[in-house]
């Protein structure tokens, strides 16, 4: 499976032992900072950029949310459903 982990920094212990323990599984594993993705949500079919090209690969994400950001975090989690991503 190819599954992104949403948090804002790659160098957290608790992020880089998911993505170690999903590699280590066999799935390719991706941290990606939600506050530098993007939703398109007027699209027909809907989308969340990051880097500036789609993250339409993935098959299921991994919320690492700061309390701080819950409310846009959130919303990035929620485009990724609308997509069918499993959360």
């Amino acid at each position: 499976m190819k599954i992104a982990i949403l948090s804002q920094d790659s160098s957290l212990y608790s992020t880089r032992r998911l993505k170690e323990a999903g590699e280590q599984l066999g799935h390719e594993m991706r941290v990606v900072d939600y506050l530098r993705c993007y939703m398109n949500i007027t699209a027909h079919k809907p989308t969340v950029v990051y880097q500036g090209k789609p993250l339409e690969d993935c098959d299921a994400i991994i919320p690492r949310i700061g309390a701080s950001q819950t409310f846009y975090g959130t919303a990035v989690v929620r485009q990724f459903e609308v997509m069918g991503v499993f959360s």
